[in-house]
């Protein structure tokens, strides 16, 4: 969608980052001992080419391939425990706070408290992940009503494009007058469904929230704002990233817990697709707004891996951008799902001055890309 009028703003964002790291010398460890485990009581089928051997792994390799080296966990307990692979997250009563509103509570209150707001001033709360711990009710409304907002909410889910999805439906809403105030917000719970007994993708991802309030300008009164100056997103069907979890395995007899209902990919594809797709969705974005690629101050990319954001940012400029230009946070936060670019975003805005350009891109699983042109106000 492109839009001339900048009348809608960002207002505020928040960050939360859960108190549990995994570092990638711990994750490895721990893979490679499960996989020695597994090659060792499988050995004569694995002599007879019924199954594959489980390859080892180096904290080296991850950080290579990915730019990683850490990451957080919501509950780091099992994660690391080779009988188990997989966090151990306790159930919670259905009168109790779910996980994933709690996790999106922290991070909706730094950012009405970032955009001076009181949760009564918000008309509308959007919760957009790659993953839903439940399918109803909707978590945005569990969150709206422990916050006391009155008007609506509901859940959507884009996987690594759900943030920037969310920000363009929000953005939407205010322009047309059927919300004043909307609060989004990602809550990516995403160790549950990483295959930690897969060499190539137990590494991937991390816990996170973020949060965005999006306004009219001539309501804002927060310190650090930004015109949102254009909106664009593309879906292109693939299945080169997916996740087969859902209901419907009860009715297929399959196994719930398998492997193809975890995250899994065929990343080379992946790169060799998607990174052409985000260059060339970001240039056409800013011609279409008459803007020099040179002019942008900062990008916030979608953090998945640092060498597709190296290569899209230098088919962008010509050049390897600094680290300044456009923040990497994949280090330490490691793929965060759609909440990548709001977490460099989040940190890496308010040194920005008055009229300085920014992007805002995610791309991922679909194929998806969503984007926003920013205007430090």
């Amino acid at each position: 969608m492109n839009n001339n009028t900048h009348s809608v703003v960002i207002s505020g964002g928040g960050l939360w980052t859960p108190e549990h790291s995994i570092s990638n010398e711990e994750l490895v460890a721990s893979y490679n001992a499960y996989a020695e485990k597994y090659n060792a009581e499988n050995a004569a089928q694995i002599t007879a080419g019924e199954l594959s051997e489980k390859p080892l792994s180096s904290a080296e390799f991850v950080a290579k391939a990915s730019g990683i080296k850490s990451r957080f966990a919501y509950y780091k307990d099992g994660v690391l425990e080779i009988d188990r692979m997989r966090p151990r997250i306790p159930e919670r009563a259905d009168d109790e706070l779910s996980h994933q509103a709690e996790m999106a509570l922290k991070a909706a209150r730094i950012a009405l408290k970032e955009a001076n707001k009181d949760p009564s001033e918000i008309d509308a709360v959007i919760v957009s992940c790659a993953y839903t711990q439940r399918s109803y009710p909707a978590i945005a409304i569990e969150v709206q009503n422990e916050l006391g907002i009155q008007g609506f909410g509901f859940d959507m889910l884009v996987a690594c494009s759900a943030a920037t999805f969310a920000l363009q439906r929000a953005y939407e809403m205010v322009a047309a007058g059927t919300a004043k105030c909307v609060l989004a917000i990602n809550p990516e719970l995403t160790s549950p469904q990483v295959n930690y007994c897969d060499r190539d993708s137990h590494f991937i991802f991390g816990d996170v929230a973020t949060a965005t309030v999006i306004e009219s300008a001539s309501t804002c009164t927060s310190e650090h704002s930004y015109d949102i100056l254009n909106t664009k997103a593309v879906t292109s069907f693939s299945n080169n990233i997916r996740s087969n979890f859902g209901y419907v395995a009860r009715a297929e007899d399959s196994d719930p817990l398998a492997d193809d209902k975890l995250f899994h990919q065929e990343g080379r594809k992946v790169f060799k697709e998607v990174c052409p797709m985000a260059a060339e969705h970001i240039r056409s974005q800013l011609e279409s707004q008459d803007i020099e690629i040179d002019s942008v101050k900062r990008w916030w990319l979608h953090q998945a891996n640092i060498n597709m954001n190296t290569l899209i940012t230098k088919k962008l400029l010509g050049r390897a951008p600094s680290l300044e230009e456009a923040p990497i946070v994949l280090d330490r936060y490691a793929n965060t799902a759609s909440a990548g670019s709001l977490i460099a975003f989040n940190l890496h805005h308010k040194d920005l001055k008055q009229g300085d350009l920014g992007v805002v891109c995610s791309f991922g699983a679909g194929y998806s890309i969503g984007s926003l042109v920013l205007r430090k106000r």
